[in-house]
């Protein structure tokens, strides 16, 4: 049963790295529960603190990623029609890599583009409340990223410290 959890708690912590960049997904919190399944093995001992503590960051930047964003667009005058775009131009980045690994930086940007062009006839300040819900969005993600790794590393540190526990018969 303890190799099932741990395999089972790999995929969420590495699902939860997908979700870092996957508006649908939440990632850090998926990534908790990754590290909540390790915990629960028989060959790993509870150590609470670890994922109270680790709960709480995952929660906090579940709600930051809501904020940031938001924060971002409010800042450099952008509106929720940029905020809709940004997710928009990301969905087209996953799906239609057309552009590689820049895909994921300019279609984001080009749809909070477009957005801010639906909600303002002029195209400088449309230009400029894009880059603010395009800079909120990349300042989310990249939170959202580098809690899903250290998480990851996290997982990898206790599974590897038991690995001869977990699988023994």
């Amino acid at each position: 049963m303890d190799i099932i959890l741990s395999i089972v708690g790999l995929l969420f912590v590495l699902t939860g790295i997908i979700g870092s960049f996957l508006p649908i997904l939440p990632g850090p919190p998926i990534s908790w529960v990754g590290l909540l399944l390790l915990y629960l093995t028989k060959a790993v001992e509870d150590n609470w603190w670890v994922l109270g503590i680790t709960l709480v960051i995952a929660l906090l930047v579940f709600v930051l990623d809501y904020i940031i964003p938001a924060m971002g667009t409010k800042r450099f005058g952008g509106s929720r029609k940029g905020m809709v775009g940004t997710t928009i131009g990301l969905i087209v980045a996953i799906f239609f890599p057309v552009l590689g690994i820049f895909g994921i930086i300019i279609w984001p940007f080009v749809g909070a583009l477009i957005g801010e062009l639906f909600n303002k006839t002029d195209s400088k300040m449309a230009t400029k409340a894009a880059f603010g819900s395009f800079l909120g969005f990349l300042t989310g993600t990249f939170l959202k990223f580098i809690v899903a790794v250290v998480y990851l590393g996290i997982y990898i540190k206790v599974f590897v410290e038991h690995a001869d526990a977990i699988f023994s018969f």
